[in-house]
Protein backbone atom coordinates (compact mmCIF):
# COMPACT_ATOMS: atom_id res chain seq x y z
CA UNK A 1 0.00 0.00 0.00
CA UNK A 2 1.46 3.47 -0.79
CA UNK A 3 2.20 5.76 2.34
CA UNK A 4 3.45 9.14 2.89
CA UNK A 5 6.35 7.29 4.54
CA UNK A 6 7.51 3.64 4.21
CA UNK A 7 10.18 3.73 6.69
CA UNK A 8 9.83 4.13 10.00
CA UNK A 9 11.42 7.42 11.96
CA UNK A 10 10.83 8.01 15.94
CA UNK A 11 11.13 10.32 18.39
CA UNK A 12 12.19 9.38 21.88
CA UNK A 13 10.99 9.87 25.54
CA UNK A 14 8.70 7.59 27.68
CA UNK A 15 5.60 9.95 28.31
CA UNK A 16 6.73 12.99 26.46
CA UNK A 17 4.62 15.61 24.87
CA UNK A 18 5.03 15.38 21.58
CA UNK A 19 4.50 16.91 18.38
CA UNK A 20 5.24 15.75 14.69
CA UNK A 21 3.48 16.34 11.55
CA UNK A 22 3.63 14.51 7.62
CA UNK A 23 2.98 17.82 5.65
CA UNK A 24 4.99 21.04 6.85
CA UNK A 25 1.99 23.34 8.56
CA UNK A 26 -0.64 20.75 8.88
CA UNK A 27 -0.42 21.26 12.92
CA UNK A 28 -2.29 23.89 14.16
CA UNK A 29 -0.65 27.12 16.04
CA UNK A 30 -1.82 27.67 19.60
CA UNK A 31 -5.38 25.87 19.24
CA UNK A 32 -6.16 22.35 19.25
CA UNK A 33 -9.22 22.95 17.58
CA UNK A 34 -9.67 25.51 15.38
CA UNK A 35 -13.25 26.60 13.46
CA UNK A 36 -10.66 25.68 10.10
CA UNK A 37 -7.88 23.40 10.85
CA UNK A 38 -4.68 23.75 8.08
CA UNK A 39 -5.09 21.72 4.86
CA UNK A 40 -9.42 21.43 5.68
CA UNK A 41 -8.62 18.56 8.31
CA UNK A 42 -10.79 17.49 11.00
CA UNK A 43 -9.28 17.65 14.58
CA UNK A 44 -10.44 15.23 16.93
CA UNK A 45 -9.10 14.39 20.46
CA UNK A 46 -7.92 10.87 21.22
CA UNK A 47 -8.88 9.95 25.05
CA UNK A 48 -6.48 7.86 26.95
CA UNK A 49 -8.27 8.89 30.12
CA UNK A 50 -10.96 11.08 31.45
CA UNK A 51 -10.33 14.75 30.29
CA UNK A 52 -10.54 16.13 33.71
CA UNK A 53 -7.79 13.82 35.57
CA UNK A 54 -5.02 15.52 37.20
CA UNK A 55 -2.24 16.91 34.51
CA UNK A 56 0.36 13.98 35.82
CA UNK A 57 -2.48 11.44 34.27
CA UNK A 58 -3.87 13.22 31.52
CA UNK A 59 -3.40 11.20 28.85
CA UNK A 60 -4.70 12.83 25.08
CA UNK A 61 -3.74 13.34 21.66
CA UNK A 62 -5.18 15.69 19.03
CA UNK A 63 -5.29 14.04 15.97
CA UNK A 64 -5.20 16.36 12.34
CA UNK A 65 -6.79 13.63 9.66
CA UNK A 66 -8.54 14.09 6.25
CA UNK A 67 -11.95 12.47 7.12
CA UNK A 68 -13.48 12.19 10.32
CA UNK A 69 -13.01 8.37 12.00
CA UNK A 70 -17.25 8.29 13.04
CA UNK A 71 -18.01 8.03 9.19
CA UNK A 72 -17.76 3.76 9.32
CA UNK A 73 -20.73 1.03 8.94
CA UNK A 74 -22.46 -0.53 11.79
CA UNK A 75 -20.45 -2.72 13.93
CA UNK A 76 -21.70 -6.24 13.40
CA UNK A 77 -20.63 -8.98 15.97
CA UNK A 78 -18.09 -11.97 14.17
CA UNK A 79 -20.08 -15.14 13.58
CA UNK A 80 -18.62 -17.95 15.94
CA UNK A 81 -19.83 -20.14 14.29
CA UNK A 82 -17.69 -19.37 11.15
CA UNK A 83 -13.54 -20.62 11.72
CA UNK A 84 -11.51 -19.04 13.31
CA UNK A 85 -13.95 -20.89 16.42
CA UNK A 86 -11.40 -19.72 19.09
CA UNK A 87 -13.03 -16.31 20.83
CA UNK A 88 -10.71 -13.96 22.52
CA UNK A 89 -11.80 -13.73 26.37
CA UNK A 90 -12.04 -10.68 28.28
CA UNK A 91 -14.03 -11.60 31.18
CA UNK A 92 -12.58 -14.14 33.03
CA UNK A 93 -14.76 -13.59 37.03
CA UNK A 94 -17.25 -16.39 35.79
CA UNK A 95 -14.86 -18.83 34.19
CA UNK A 96 -13.51 -22.03 36.96
CA UNK A 97 -9.72 -21.37 38.15
CA UNK A 98 -7.83 -24.92 37.28
CA UNK A 99 -4.96 -25.16 40.72
CA UNK A 100 -3.11 -27.28 38.59
CA UNK A 101 0.17 -26.31 36.98
CA UNK A 102 -0.23 -25.65 33.23
CA UNK A 103 2.42 -25.20 30.09
CA UNK A 104 1.29 -24.26 27.06
CA UNK A 105 3.47 -25.12 24.06
CA UNK A 106 3.83 -22.31 21.20
CA UNK A 107 1.09 -22.21 18.24
CA UNK A 108 2.07 -23.96 15.40
CA UNK A 109 3.02 -21.84 12.36
CA UNK A 110 0.02 -21.64 9.82
CA UNK A 111 0.68 -23.71 6.67
CA UNK A 112 1.22 -22.80 3.38
CA UNK A 113 -2.07 -23.54 2.56
CA UNK A 114 -3.63 -21.55 5.25
CA UNK A 115 -3.81 -17.67 5.10
CA UNK A 116 -4.34 -16.36 8.85
CA UNK A 117 -3.60 -12.76 9.60
CA UNK A 118 -2.66 -10.96 12.90
CA UNK A 119 -6.46 -10.68 13.81
CA UNK A 120 -7.19 -14.27 13.16
CA UNK A 121 -4.06 -15.96 14.58
CA UNK A 122 -4.99 -13.87 18.50
CA UNK A 123 -5.80 -17.28 20.60
CA UNK A 124 -6.38 -16.08 24.41
CA UNK A 125 -4.59 -18.54 26.83
CA UNK A 126 -4.99 -17.09 30.21
CA UNK A 127 -5.92 -14.11 32.30
CA UNK A 128 -8.14 -12.70 35.16
CA UNK A 129 -10.55 -9.66 35.76
CA UNK A 130 -13.15 -8.49 33.08
CA UNK A 131 -12.16 -5.43 30.82
CA UNK A 132 -16.29 -4.35 31.95
CA UNK A 133 -14.74 -3.79 34.73
CA UNK A 134 -11.41 -1.93 33.81
CA UNK A 135 -9.20 -4.39 36.08
CA UNK A 136 -7.05 -7.70 35.47
CA UNK A 137 -5.12 -9.16 32.34
CA UNK A 138 -5.14 -11.49 29.72
CA UNK A 139 -2.25 -13.49 28.10
CA UNK A 140 -2.84 -13.99 23.99
CA UNK A 141 -0.52 -15.99 21.93
CA UNK A 142 -0.55 -14.91 18.10
CA UNK A 143 0.59 -16.50 14.63
CA UNK A 144 0.49 -14.74 11.37
CA UNK A 145 1.55 -15.88 7.81
CA UNK A 146 -0.25 -12.84 5.92
CA UNK A 147 -0.31 -9.31 6.09
CA UNK A 148 -4.10 -7.65 7.03
CA UNK A 149 -5.02 -6.84 4.10
CA UNK A 150 -7.11 -3.37 3.48
CA UNK A 151 -8.21 -4.31 7.04
CA UNK A 152 -7.39 -2.45 10.63
CA UNK A 153 -7.67 -3.55 13.80
CA UNK A 154 -8.39 -1.53 17.46
CA UNK A 155 -8.40 -3.16 20.60
CA UNK A 156 -11.45 -1.60 23.10
CA UNK A 157 -10.83 -3.52 25.83
CA UNK A 158 -7.12 -2.37 27.27
CA UNK A 159 -3.52 -1.79 26.44
CA UNK A 160 -2.09 -4.62 24.48
CA UNK A 161 1.90 -4.97 24.64
CA UNK A 162 3.31 -7.42 21.91
CA UNK A 163 6.30 -9.57 22.52
CA UNK A 164 7.49 -10.66 19.05
CA UNK A 165 8.89 -13.94 19.12
CA UNK A 166 9.72 -14.75 15.68
CA UNK A 167 9.56 -12.78 12.26
CA UNK A 168 9.48 -9.40 11.52
CA UNK A 169 6.58 -6.91 11.95
CA UNK A 170 5.45 -3.53 10.22
CA UNK A 171 3.11 -2.21 12.61
CA UNK A 172 0.88 0.73 10.72
CA UNK A 173 -0.67 2.49 13.77
CA UNK A 174 -3.22 6.15 12.79
CA UNK A 175 -0.30 7.98 14.73
CA UNK A 176 2.38 6.01 12.55
CA UNK A 177 4.69 3.36 11.79
CA UNK A 178 6.47 1.02 14.42
CA UNK A 179 8.75 -1.47 13.43
CA UNK A 180 9.25 -4.34 15.31
CA UNK A 181 11.74 -7.39 15.62
CA UNK A 182 12.60 -10.04 17.73
CA UNK A 183 13.79 -9.00 21.61
CA UNK A 184 11.65 -5.39 20.88
CA UNK A 185 8.23 -4.70 22.34
CA UNK A 186 5.52 -2.37 21.75
CA UNK A 187 2.94 -0.95 23.00
CA UNK A 188 -0.74 0.07 21.47
CA UNK A 189 -2.81 1.67 23.75
CA UNK A 190 -7.02 1.52 24.00
CA UNK A 191 -8.84 2.95 20.83
CA UNK A 192 -5.94 3.16 18.58
CA UNK A 193 -6.56 1.67 15.18
CA UNK A 194 -3.39 -0.42 13.53
CA UNK A 195 -2.73 -2.88 10.97
CA UNK A 196 0.27 -5.22 10.87
CA UNK A 197 2.26 -6.33 8.43
CA UNK A 198 4.91 -8.70 7.73
CA UNK A 199 8.46 -7.37 7.35
CA UNK A 200 9.50 -10.58 5.64
CA UNK A 201 7.85 -13.92 4.01
CA UNK A 202 8.41 -15.60 7.26
CA UNK A 203 6.07 -16.24 9.44
CA UNK A 204 5.33 -14.50 12.82
CA UNK A 205 4.79 -15.36 16.14
CA UNK A 206 4.65 -14.29 19.61
CA UNK A 207 3.21 -13.27 22.78
CA UNK A 208 0.98 -10.06 24.50
CA UNK A 209 -0.10 -9.25 27.60
CA UNK A 210 -3.26 -7.45 27.61
CA UNK A 211 -3.79 -5.03 30.88
CA UNK A 212 -7.63 -4.18 31.61
CA UNK A 213 -6.68 -1.46 33.90
CA UNK A 214 -4.80 1.44 32.77
CA UNK A 215 -1.39 2.45 31.06
CA UNK A 216 1.60 0.68 31.73
CA UNK A 217 4.17 3.32 33.85
CA UNK A 218 8.18 2.84 34.50
CA UNK A 219 8.65 1.46 38.56
CA UNK A 220 10.78 4.19 40.63
CA UNK A 221 14.02 3.39 40.69
CA UNK A 222 14.82 3.43 44.81
CA UNK A 223 18.17 2.14 46.04
CA UNK A 224 19.31 2.13 42.40
CA UNK A 225 19.30 5.56 42.21
CA UNK A 226 18.59 8.18 38.90
CA UNK A 227 20.05 5.52 36.63
CA UNK A 228 19.26 1.68 35.34
CA UNK A 229 16.36 -0.34 34.47
CA UNK A 230 14.30 1.48 31.12
CA UNK A 231 15.90 4.80 30.65
CA UNK A 232 12.48 7.51 29.05
CA UNK A 233 14.74 8.29 26.38
CA UNK A 234 15.08 4.54 24.71
CA UNK A 235 10.95 4.23 24.21
CA UNK A 236 10.39 4.98 20.59
CA UNK A 237 7.01 6.69 19.64
CA UNK A 238 6.23 6.94 15.45
CA UNK A 239 6.50 10.11 13.56
CA UNK A 240 3.05 11.27 11.80
CA UNK A 241 2.37 9.62 8.24
CA UNK A 242 -0.71 8.44 6.31
CA UNK A 243 -2.00 6.73 3.33
CA UNK A 244 -1.72 8.42 -0.11
CA UNK A 245 -3.84 6.07 -0.96
CA UNK A 246 -7.18 7.28 1.41
CA UNK A 247 -9.75 5.82 -0.57
CA UNK A 248 -9.06 2.71 -0.39
CA UNK A 249 -12.24 0.53 1.35
CA UNK A 250 -11.05 -1.01 4.25
CA UNK A 251 -12.39 -3.72 7.32
CA UNK A 252 -12.07 -2.46 10.50
CA UNK A 253 -12.40 -5.44 13.47
CA UNK A 254 -13.25 -3.53 17.04
CA UNK A 255 -12.48 -6.02 19.88
CA UNK A 256 -15.35 -5.20 22.68
CA UNK A 257 -15.51 -6.68 25.71
CA UNK A 258 -14.02 -9.95 23.99
CA UNK A 259 -15.99 -9.97 21.21
CA UNK A 260 -14.76 -8.74 17.33
CA UNK A 261 -16.96 -6.32 16.02
CA UNK A 262 -16.67 -5.53 12.50
CA UNK A 263 -17.38 -2.83 10.28
CA UNK A 264 -16.78 -1.50 6.35
CA UNK A 265 -14.93 1.90 6.02
CA UNK A 266 -15.01 3.27 2.47
CA UNK A 267 -11.80 4.69 2.54
CA UNK A 268 -8.71 4.35 4.69
CA UNK A 269 -8.36 4.71 8.77
CA UNK A 270 -4.99 5.84 8.01
CA UNK A 271 -5.23 9.27 7.02
CA UNK A 272 -3.88 11.24 10.53
CA UNK A 273 -1.43 13.72 8.28
CA UNK A 274 -0.38 15.23 12.28
CA UNK A 275 -0.96 15.40 15.63
CA UNK A 276 0.52 15.90 18.99
CA UNK A 277 0.12 15.01 22.56
CA UNK A 278 1.22 12.13 24.71
CA UNK A 279 -1.15 9.12 24.42
CA UNK A 280 0.46 7.30 21.27
CA UNK A 281 2.14 3.65 20.83
CA UNK A 282 5.55 2.98 21.21
CA UNK A 283 8.31 0.51 21.46
CA UNK A 284 11.18 -0.23 23.26
CA UNK A 285 14.49 -2.57 22.64
CA UNK A 286 15.03 -5.06 25.13
CA UNK A 287 18.55 -5.14 24.71
CA UNK A 288 19.21 -1.77 26.23
CA UNK A 289 17.73 -3.08 29.51
CA UNK A 290 19.91 -2.44 32.44
CA UNK A 291 18.85 -4.19 35.74
CA UNK A 292 22.29 -2.39 37.66
CA UNK A 293 22.80 1.16 38.16
CA UNK A 294 25.23 3.56 37.02
CA UNK A 295 26.74 6.37 39.24
CA UNK A 296 30.43 6.56 38.07
CA UNK A 297 31.58 10.69 37.40
CA UNK A 298 28.46 12.16 39.39
CA UNK A 299 28.05 15.31 40.76
CA UNK A 300 25.36 15.40 43.50
CA UNK A 301 23.99 19.11 44.39
CA UNK A 302 21.38 17.78 46.60
CA UNK A 303 23.01 17.89 49.90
Amino acid sequence: MDTKSSEAQYMSGFGNEFQTEAISGALPKGQNNPQRCPMDLFAEQLSGSAFTRDRAHNLRSWLYRIRPSVVHGEFEAEDLSTPPLEPLISTFTSLRGDPNQLRWDPLPLPSVEEEIDFVDGLVTVAGSGAASEKSGVAIHLFTANISMRNKAFVNSDGYLLLVLQQGNLSIQTELGYLELSPKEICVIPRGIVFRVELSTECPARGYILETFSGPFELPNLGPLGANGLANPRDFLYPVAAYDLECDNKFEVVNKFCGTKWKAKLQRSPFDVVAWHGNYAPYKYNLELFNTMGNHSEMRNFDW
